[in-house]
């Protein structure tokens, strides 16, 4: 014991300290967060959510709180941890301080018991908000990449395979679908684990092909299914509800089906054919502009289209195209990416165009 004090003594001062640097905590890891909702994403209900949370736990940050600090005689402002030292892409730092939120309302969820009982529950009650905060954010910012990602590349065997990926998100690219037929799990584990931190890096999309375990072991953004694959219904109870899944689709009513199921988007092809899927006799481009009129959902047209192709699909009035020896088999895959993206942006420029002299007659 302290000088005879007492340990109801000693322990109000520590349970203000505790709770004054943990209200801290909380609200500085939700403002940086709600500085990414309204500046990166301009999404005011996601801001909002952040606002209010801050708010909330402001109320609780009373007076004798704040005079119970003691900065000056803290052993933690001293620890410190290299993961804490740099961040490599904006993932890890909602992430960071998305769990630093959810930690710091346990600790005052738990200390609060000693001091409110209000304030526990409603600390427990903020927790959970953090939660679904933190799957919508996620979700949101995957949906909001996917609708602006009109380029996808999915890789096939290649001795360059990370020059070449790397290569192409310079150029631009914002959705990469690892397919690899060959490799053994331990290879493709490896392979999609450096794909992946590469993708979001550069802040892309990493998409994993038919595994939805590899897809969960190395954090991916989604998985891609064949007809073959397992039902998207299925896919969705492992994956959950924040990550993409995709469809590979040949004909209206594989689309129609896909739809419904809940597909975030579908491929639709093959347009021409392709060595890649010499089993399927291409769909052509009668499926393309079935699609532009009836697709509900992101799709990508896909099947043999490179850059002697692209024309003719684009005059389909499809928007996304989806590719694999184009770039994966060229000499500068930054030069072919940038052109794919430039051919894409103009032709939107120019239905945008189209539209708005239709709309003025």
């Amino acid at each position: 014991m302290n000088a005879g004090r007492s340990l109801s003594q000693l322990m109000q001062p520590a349970t203000y300290r505790i709770l004054d640097a943990n209200l801290d905590r909380a609200r500085e890891g939700l403002r940086i967060v709600e500085e990414w909702c309204r500046f990166g994403l301009n999404q005011s209900q996601l801001t909002e959510e952040c606002k209010q949370l801050r708010q909330e736990l402001g109320q609780w940050h009373s007076p004798e709180m704040r005079a119970a600090r003691n900065t000056t005689d803290d052993p933690g402002t001293e620890l410190t941890h290299p993961a804490e030292r740099q961040r490599s892409d904006l993932t890890q730092v909602l992430s960071a301080n998305l769990a630093r939120v959810q930690e710091a309302l346990r600790v005052l969820e738990e200390y609060g018991k000693l001091y409110d009982a209000k304030m526990s529950e409603a600390c427990k009650q903020m927790r959970y908000r953090v939660y679904t905060l933190e799957s919508r954010l996620l979700t949101y910012e995957r949906r909001q990449k996917l609708e602006s990602a009109y380029l996808y590349l999915i890789t096939s065997a290649s001795d360059n395979l990370f020059a070449v990926v790397e290569g192409a998100l310079r150029g631009g690219l914002t959705l990469v679908q690892y397919r690899d037929k060959e490799a053994d799990d331990l290879t493709r584990l490896e392979r999609a684990e450096r794909l992946r931190q590469l993708c979001h890096h550069y802040g892309a999309l990493f998409i994993m092909n038919d595994r939805i375990d590899l897809a969960l072991a190395i954090n991916a953004d989604g998985v891609h299914l064949g007809q073959r694959d397992v039902p998207i219904a299925f896919a969705r109870q492992i994956l959950g509800p924040n990550r993409l899944i995709g469809r590979s689709t040949t004909n209206p009513q594989e689309m129609e089906r896909a739809v419904q199921e809940g597909a975030d988007y579908i491929g639709v092809g093959p347009v021409f054919a392709t060595p890649t899927k010499p089993d399927k006799a291409p769909a052509g481009l009668e499926y393309v502009r079935y699609a532009v009129e009836n697709a509900p959902i992101p799709w990508f047209a896909i099947g043999g289209i490179d850059t002697e192709t692209l024309g003719e699909v684009l005059m389909a009035r499809a928007e996304r195209v989806a590719v694999v020896r184009a770039i994966m088999e060229a000499d500068q895959p930054t030069l072919i990416t940038q052109y794919f993206l430039s051919q894409l942006t103009q032709a939107r420029k120019l239905r945008s165009l189209e539209a708005a002299k239709e709309v003025s007659r």
